[in-house]
């Protein structure tokens, strides 16, 4: 049994990455681990890409997860998430990820190409992956901007965190006149990830 739980979070500015870990650190955190968290906003405001280490376990000393040690890729983008993978343990290493494509300025400007495959490639490459749909997801839930939550919700189950606990802290962290769609949204991304 692995000590330390290493997770990134990835996407792109505005998609609530930043909630996200803030609601994995403070829920590892009240079940008694010791939590680092290290977060890279890029051109965030302007829908750049973001990244969020979290670390937590008996005795945590870096924020940062090293290449190949990844326990979780939790990605909000289906491209960020190729960005990323190579921060994943090749042996255990499991992807939930978002098929919401937001395409960069780069590719709308013929710069460069988007990975429309992406899903394709990373099953290629042998990883675990849990591909959903969470903006649809979001939108059943009652609003676009839970996505967050619906993601965080399919992820649990790979979080070594008790679920009950995750939604209490989603329920403190959230406005109270959202509280009930987010806690639909996180069931609706828990039931999409066990399909």
């Amino acid at each position: 049994m692995r000590e330390t739980t290493n997770i990134l979070i990835s996407g792109v500015g505005g998609q609530g990455v930043v909630l996200a870990s803030e609601i994995i650190s403070a829920a590892a955190m009240e079940a008694g681990y010791d939590v680092k968290q290290s977060e890279v906003h890029g051109m965030a405001q302007r829908g750049g890409s973001v990244v969020s280490h979290v670390r937590f376990g008996p005795k945590v000393f870096s924020p940062l997860v090293e290449p190949g040690t990844g326990h979780l890729l939790l990605s909000f983008e289906k491209s960020e998430t190729l960005r990323w993978t190579s921060l994943l343990n090749p042996a255990d290493g499991v992807i939930v990820m978002n098929t919401q494509e937001i395409i960069p300025v780069t590719v709308s400007q013929g710069l460069s190409e988007y990975p429309h495959d992406a899903v394709e490639r990373l099953a290629g490459a042998g990883f675990k992956t849990i591909a959903i749909d969470a903006l649809a997801l979001a939108r059943e839930a009652g609003t676009e901007r839970a996505v967050n939550i619906v993601l965080l919700g399919a992820a649990s189950p790979f979080l070594r965190l008790d679920s009950e606990l995750l939604k209490r802290v989603v329920a403190e962290r959230v406005p109270p006149k959202y509280r009930e769609l987010n806690m639909k949204a996180f069931e609706l991304g828990l039931a999409a990830s066990e399909r």
